[in-house]
This record gives C-alpha cells, structure tokens and sequence, in this order.
C-alpha cells in the first residue's frame, strides 16, 4: 500500500528542488567545447532527439552506435511502427478527410442548414441517430431564443437544465452487464433526453462504458451528445499516443517542431475540423523533406487559410469588390484608384502576409517593412476556401485577387494569379534570413535556447546550398561538436509536453485512455494544440520553469509513479528492485541508475536523500523497521528532479 505524501512536504521538496534546478540551468560554459563522453551519447541522442527513452533503450543505442541510430532516425520510412498504427485503429477520424468528418460529426452550420431545408438529414441509421440528436437539441435552443424573446422572464426558467436528474442506477448497471453491441443498440434507442442523461452521469468514465464496442459504435455514443468533440479528442489522444509508442520518434519531434513553428489554433470554428489533415497531409509528410514544399502546403492549407483569415481576404480593386465582369479587367487596371471607391465588398487582409514574413520565413528581424506586408498581402488575394465549415479544400479564386504589378523585398512581381503567390513563395524559402530564422529555431529546440552563432551559420549554409533540404540542415547540426558539447547534456528543461510523455516512456506506462493525460497537460499551461497566437508555445526554459510548475510536474511524477492518473497503469513490479535493497539509501541510488542512467547531482541526491526519513517517503514506521521502502514515492521524486525535467 502506498502512503500518499502530505502536500507541506511536497511543497518542501519542490522548493528544494526548484533551488538545484536554479543553479543547475544558470551553469557557466567554458570557452572550451569538450567532447562529451561516449558513454553519455546514447542518452543525449535519446533526450534531445525523442521524447525520452523507454526501459532498455539506452543500452540498445549504446550497442548500435548512437550516430548509426541516428541515420535510421533521419529516415522514418524505413522504420517499422505497425504497433503503433494497431494502436491507433481505435481512432477512425484520423484517416477521415475533414469534408468526410463534417459529414459524419456534422458542426452547427450543417445542423443549421438542415434545419433551415437547405440540406437533408442522411438515411444511414447511425448518421441519421447523430444528426437527430443535434438537430432537437438546435431547435430547443432556439425555442428558448423565442421564448426569451417574447417574454425576458422566461429565460431563466427555460435554460437551466434540472442539475438533480442523474441516470437510475439500476438501468446503469443494466447497460453494463450487456454485451458491448447490445448495450450499443439499446443506447441507440434510447429517447435523446435519456440519452443526454445517460452520457452526463458517465462523466468521465465514457471509456470504460463503450469499452469492448467497434471504433464506430464508441464514437457514435460520444457524437450522440458532441460530435464536435470527438473529432478534437481523437486528434488530442492520437498527438500523445504518437510521441509515446512512435518508434519514429524523431519524425513525432519534427512534426511538434513543424506544428509549432506553422502553428494553427485548435478553438478557431472550422479548424476543429481541419486539424487532423493538416497535421496528417501537410506537416508529417514534409517533416525531414525541403522546407519550399512545406511552406507552399502551409500555404494553401485549409487549416492555415482559416485561422489567419487569409480565405476571407479579398483585394480592393478586384472584380469581388466592384462587381466588375471579369471582361473588363483591363479597363479596371487602368482606372484602379477611380474604381477602388465604389467597392461596397471585401477587404485587404494582413493576417496571413505579417506572419509569413515573420514568423514562418524571415523573421522579426529579417529586412522587410510594412509595405512589404501589404504588398504580400495583395499576392495572395484569392487564395481562399470554398465551404471551410463544412470540410471544404482550397481554391483559388481569380474575382478575389487584387489586380496590378506588385513590388517584394525589391523584387517585381507581375500579374500572374495564383502564380504571384507560388513566385513569393519561392523568393521566401531561398532567402538568407529565411535560412537563418529557421536554423536558428531548429537550433534552439535540439542545442541550446540560446544557441551558438558559428553553428547557425554552418547550417544555414547547408540550407542555402542543398535548397533547403531539412533532412540535411539536421545532418549538419547532428554531425556538429557543439550538439554533443557535454556542456549540453541535460541542458535544456523539458516543455510540460515533454516532460508528460517522457516520464510515462521511462517507466513503460500502459496508457488506455490519453485524454486524462490531455488533462494534465491542459493544467500544465500547455493544452495540446492550444496555442492561440501564431508564435506558437515557447522552446525556451524561462517560459516552463517556476515553483508553481515544478510543484504542478512533481504532483504529476507522484501520482504516475502512485498509479493515480486515471486510464494509465504503470506495473509496480517492472524495477526489479535488489530484495538487499532493505534501506531507502540503496534504493534511491538503484532508481537514480534505472530511471537517470546515474546522472544525478550531488545536490539533487542530498535534497531527497534528506527527505527519506520522512515515513511517508521511507515507507517505514517506526514500530515497523522491516518495511520495504516505498518505491513508487522515490521513483515519483526523480521523476520531479532537475535532472529528468531537463533533457
């Protein structure tokens, strides 16, 4: 039985440990660069190029060669990960195209539509259920619109629901002693408020209810109350299965690398839908290709379209806005100004121009001016969406863009549609403070936040030279004696999403449900897919360390290590502790080995070694001197070391 620690101890702990962690990330490098040791290669290629080793993965890399191990890492396509894709069965919206997931978890502007006899309701039984649901619970709400409307008083009274009402115990424990299919189809024939009350009282335990039942029928249950959140749950469980089980690991680092630095907000209408393509067709298949072709794919990404607004971007002299037939195009260049003011539609937007320039290619810094962004702002014109809501694919559209010669970091764009923005596209991927910025980033979140300049440079002659072939810039970095400085080992902390998954590789955890880990990330100050400022969550320490996130990381290393996180097992018995083991002295020491390689401080084995005392880490008693210690508290406090949340 495990002792649960009292939180004025945890908290004197934490505050212990954010002292080493102090210290420990404000270390003075030499002007020298030592190589670092052999031995310490294996576990500096696992923390810096995977989300943290898996028992026995050390060794394994030791016995191949870290830089052979490498070379595989680099290409993905030769890694077999058939586990992870079995794993991955259970979620079918992953394989969906976004207009497939609009079809079948239908967002309110479909339900809308439906209701208005714009669109009919599909025939087959299990759509048909899902859409039924959502359409009484539309016309409800707008009833109660009505009513509102027509008498204020009644509003109060019409929209709070009856909070006693919980689903009878007795039909709950009826529906869980059927087999999976025929609790399923009696779910299914269910009215749609005993449904409502059903998934309301499971709460959180949904999972286990619609365990045993096809991918299909559990997705089914949880779109009859909020089709929209299955499609977002799926992608959330599938970004932590990935960086957990992937053996193509370094392609799940580059993917959240791209992701980030292309960043999209998950809670922007539509891009709930459009999530899962972009990440699936546009960020993962570029990962290690060159960086024009995944720029051009961000580009014309539905996802990217909608969340920097660039689809509703419509050029101020164009035929959308004037309302010119496209026959007279001529005419409207010549008289451009006169005609501009007659425009009652549409509207230059800079959204997507700014962040191009800024944060995807150039930099802040990077030599262009406003006039630049308003000038691309204008190429891009037209590139636009057709049904973004409903799952709809780019398009280019030539009534949208802005007529006329555009003028670029100096160079002279001509007229030429579409072709105007795959020009400055190109100009952008081969520009020197494009291969900078990029380098400069890549550098930051595999060396070093503030990374040396010499390596930059080289790399992003790499870049300039092999056409931005990112596979190669990340040769050029890996091959380089300031990656394996030993100044850098365990040298950068780790972000919450890194320290989540990596605590859960480290001790083999079995997760069976991610989304309560999707939880714990959320608390964190990191929800996955969550950023809402195109910057992106940040690589750098300052941003992750405090002693209000060291508490919040150690409460998560206690309570994986105590088996307390919901759908997450982690086998006690997998450390094999020594039976001479009899002292939580030696037991400490065998778990620094296991879980840290023995790369653990003086300072940080002295703060917890002073704490073993305390019977609720020792597991001892004092009438009870015989009592093994208590393994899971140790590993947990590691776990919360300076030591592991850096990598």
């Amino acid at each position: 039985m495990r002792i649960r620690l009292r939180r004025t101890n945890l908290v004197a702990i934490a505050a212990a440990l954010v002292f080493v962690t102090s210290a420990l990330g404000n270390r003075k490098q030499p002007e020298n660069v030592p190589r670092m040791a052999e031995q310490k290669r294996a576990v500096h290629a696992l923390n810096r190029l995977t989300f943290g080793p898996r028992p026995g993965d050390v060794d394994r890399v030791t016995a191949l060669g870290a830089d052979r191990w490498i070379q595989q890492q680099l290409h993905p396509e030769k890694i077999d990960d058939s586990a992870l894709d079995l794993r991955l069965t259970l979620y079918p919206t992953l394989r969906m195209s976004s207009r497939e997931l609009a079809e079948n978890f239908p967002p309110h502007p479909v339900i809308k539509a439906i209701a208005d006899g714009k669109q009919p309701i599909p025939s087959d039984r299990i759509k048909r259920a899902i859409y039924e649901a959502q359409l009484e619970r539309y016309e409800e709400k707008q009833e109660r619109k009505q009513e509102a409307q027509e008498d204020p008083k009644t509003e109060s009274m019409t929209t709070v629901p009856n909070q006693a009402s919980t689903f009878p115990d007795s039909k709950m424990a009826m529906l869980r002693s059927m087999e999976p299919n025929e609790r399923f189809q009696t779910v299914l024939g269910m009215s749609r408020e005993e449904r409502d009350l059903l998934i309301s009282s499971l709460k959180n335990e949904l999972h286990e209810f619609t365990a045993g039942m096809t991918p299909r029928q559990r997705e089914t249950i949880e779109a009859l109350r909020n089709p929209q959140q299955v499609v977002t749950d799926e992608l959330l469980d599938s970004k932590l299965l990935r960086a957990i089980y992937s053996e193509r690991q370094l392609q799940e680092v580059m993917t959240d690398f791209w992701f980030n630095h292309f960043n999209v907000f998950i809670g922007k209408g539509a891009d709930r839908y459009l999530l899962a393509s972009y990440e699936r067709d546009v960020i993962r298949p570029h990962a290690f290709g060159k960086f024009e072709d995944l720029l051009v794919a961000t580009a014309q990404s539905p996802a990217m379209l909608f969340y920097l607004d660039n689809w509703l971007s419509v050029g101020p002299n164009s035929d959308f806005t004037n309302g010119i037939p496209k026959r007279y195009g001529r005419f409207r260049q010549r008289n451009a100004p006169a005609i501009a003011t007659k425009g009652k539609r549409g509207g230059l937007n800079e959204n997507y121009g700014r962040e191009l320039l800024e944060l995807h290619t150039l930099g802040v810094n990077g030599g262009y001016t406003q006039k630049d962004v308003t000038e691309v702002a204008r190429v891009f014109t037209g590139w636009t969406l057709k049904g973004p809501r409903q799952g709809g694919g780019f398009v280019f559209d030539e009534r949208k863009h802005e007529p006329g010669t555009k003028f670029v970091l100096g160079h002279r764009i001509k007229p030429a549609g579409e072709k105007e923005g795959m020009q400055i596209l190109h100009i952008l991927a081969h520009h020197p403070s494009t291969a900078k910025f990029i380098c400069t980033k890549l550098a930051m979140r595999f060396v070093s936040d503030d990374p040396p300049a010499e390596l930059v440079d080289r790399m992003a002659r790499t870049f300039l030279k092999r056409d931005g072939d990112i596979r190669e810039v990340l040769k050029t970095m890996l091959d380089s004696p300031e990656f394996w400085d030993d100044n850098q080992y365990r040298a950068k902390v780790k972000t919450p999403l890194e320290f989540v998954v990596s605590g859960l590789r480290i001790t083999g955890a079995d997760v069976r449900d991610p989304m309560a880990l999707a939880r714990q990330l959320q608390n964190m100050g990191m929800p996955l897919y969550g950023a809402q400022p195109p910057t992106g969550y940040s690589m750098k320490s300052d941003s992750w360390v405090n002693s209000s996130a060291l508490l919040g990381r150690m409460n998560f290393a206690l309570a994986l290590t105590a088996g307390k996180l919901k759908g997450t097992q982690v086998d006690a018995d997998r450390l094999l502790v020594p039976e001479n083991s009899a002292d939580s002295e030696q037991t400490l020491v065998f778990l620094e080995k296991i879980l840290l390689a023995e790369d653990v401080s003086k300072q940080t084995h002295d703060v917890i070694s002073a704490r073993l005392q305390d019977p609720n880490i020792s597991g001892r008693k004092l009438d009870d001197p015989a009592r093994p210690p208590n393994v899971g508290m140790i590993e947990g406090l590691l776990l919360g070391s300076p030591e592991f949340q850096k990598r």
